[in-house]
């Protein structure tokens, strides 16, 4: 842990939520993510975090140089820039005293625990009321904060699961399989919860009134599956797992490429997309013949087809079939590893990979915002926090504790 009264946030540039202040308490990715959208565009996001449980997502790989620490993860690194941290050890009794004290000057908590565990704090929307009458305060919980699974700890990989997303992924011949990123809902959760903070902050800036938003993760992923639940609702019938295929688009799958371990996706739609893929591979008789020549004879046959098609793709480069395929109107995209993505021309011209210098590990890449503002763009303006990096100032010079005091609870192990 660290203290730093350097920080002076008069250096950080304007943005479109400059003025706003966040206390979040914020654990994993969902709290991050969310409150990414702030910090990258102006508010102060102070991150409540304590050296006695760290977050999980510093302990968590890959560290860099592969050096472990709690300050190296660039797990942690790659999603906490422009937010301060502020070490605040819980579970001491005079540490809740501590965070209303910080409340009552902010617009906005937010928490990402399990349902119970910030009342046992004494921090629930009712008491923070009392400290803040017109303080929002925004909950993302697994299952939201009340009905019957609102005690459940949850975690994305789970969440994905009981939502019925990983019901979808997988072979006919095999069962359901876990989402590629484990931490699936966490990142469809903050799509929701900051529009509904945006509106909570226009609300109270019309009202003076603040409120409590209660968000349930494992309801959000829901939307992701609504096609499939209207079929059970209407037709009472279960979607089936499919691997690469579509019910709408034949041939659609991965074709194998040139080179170790390289793939194109290939989605044909129609029919003038087919002519022009069987032009692409030389095989323009395929137009005309019986197990090909309609959607439904290649849906028939669309095993068959994906391995003729394999046999074409694998004498080229991926890049070489997609460039081939979309010249040709047809729909195509390489499968790209990590370092293609991170290097990839397009994502680099729109500025998504912010390099700032991190205390411990220097330069790092931290991710920046999908999110373009002609007025207020996002700004790189802080690097991810050393833990418990920004306490010293948050105590002393925004809620003018006295050196004294500051020093007292230090050593009092409330500030750690």
């Amino acid at each position: 842990m660290e203290h730093d009264q350097g920080f002076d946030q008069k250096n950080t540039k304007k943005g479109a939520f400059s003025g706003v202040k966040i206390v979040s308490f914020s654990w994993a990715m969902v709290g991050p993510l969310t409150m990414k959208y702030f910090a990258d565009h102006g508010a102060t996001v102070i991150r409540m975090e304590s050296s006695k449980r760290t977050c999980l997502n510093r302990t968590s790989p890959p560290f860099k140089d592969r050096k472990p620490g709690i300050n190296r993860s660039g797990y942690f690194n790659h999603f906490s820039g422009n937010m301060l941290s502020m070490a605040l050890n819980m579970s001491h009794p005079s540490a809740p005293g501590i965070a209303k004290r910080l409340i009552a000057q902010a617009d906005v908590v937010m928490e990402n625990f399990t349902p119970g565990v910030i009342e046992k704090w004494g921090l629930g929307y009712e008491e923070l009321k009392k400290v803040k009458p017109d303080i929002i305060m925004l909950r993302q919980s697994g299952f939201g904060s009340s009905a019957p699974y609102s005690r459940l700890p949850a975690y994305g990989m789970i969440l994905a699961a009981i939502s019925g997303l990983s019901n979808f992924i997988g072979w006919p011949d095999g069962g359901p399989l876990p989402v590629g990123v484990g931490a699936y809902t966490d990142c469809i959760s903050p799509r929701f919860a900051a529009p509904a903070l945006i509106a909570a902050l226009d609300y109270r800036n019309k009202t003076g009134k603040g409120q409590l938003l209660d968000l349930s993760q494992f309801e959000t992923a829901i939307y992701f599956i609504l096609p499939a639940i209207l079929d059970y609702v209407a037709n009472r019938r279960e979607p089936m797992r499919m691997g690469n295929s579509s019910p709408y688009a034949v041939p659609h799958a991965v074709y194998p490429c040139k080179g170790n371990d390289r793939w194109c996706t290939l989605a044909v739609l129609n029919d003038e997309q087919w002519a022009a893929l069987c032009k692409v591979i030389g095989k323009p008789e395929y137009v005309e013949d019986s197990r090909f020549n309609t959607f439904v004879n290649r849906k028939k046959n669309e095993n068959e087809l994906n391995e003729l098609i394999g046999q074409w793709t694998i004498v080229f480069t991926a890049e070489e079939v997609m460039t081939r395929m979309q010249a040709a109107g047809v729909p195509a995209g390489v499968v790209k590893d990590s370092s293609e993505v991170y290097a990839d021309p397009q994502l680099r011209a729109r500025n998504l990979f912010w390099p700032m210098n991190q205390k411990e590990m220097g330069l790092f890449t931290h991710l920046g915002t999908s999110v373009n503002l002609s007025a207020t763009p996002a700004q790189a303006n802080l690097p991810a926090p050393i833990l418990g990096e920004h306490t010293e100032y948050v105590c002393t010079k925004m809620m003018g504790m006295s050196d004294e005091e500051f020093v007292e609870l230090v050593q009092e192990g409330v500030l750690e």
